[in-house]
């Protein structure tokens, strides 16, 4: 939330969400998980949009979760960022 609010996007905790997918491979007859997506979604303005990418772009290398992960899970991140007041 800080990389878009430092981007000059207004984030309304009741509209941020995400859906949160994790991939499990066996090894050696153990299930190791391997693969994190992340699917945000949230409600940006069209001029917006550009600047929220951006923080996307930069979120594995700041988020602290994917970096006590890295190199043993992968993380996958992307975003709907719809229209704001739809829905």
């Amino acid at each position: 939330m800080a990389a878009l609010e430092a981007r000059g996007i207004a984030v309304d905790p009741e509209l941020f969400t995400a859906e949160v997918e994790g991939i499990n491979e066996m090894r050696e007859g153990i299930p190791v998980l391997t693969r994190v997506r992340v699917r945000y979604r949230l409600p940006v303005d069209p001029a917006k949009r550009e600047a929220a990418d951006r923080a996307l772009g930069r979120h594995v290398e700041k988020c602290p979760t994917a970096q006590s992960l890295k190199g043993a899970v992968e993380i996958e991140a992307s975003a709907d960022w719809g229209e704001p007041g739809a829905g």
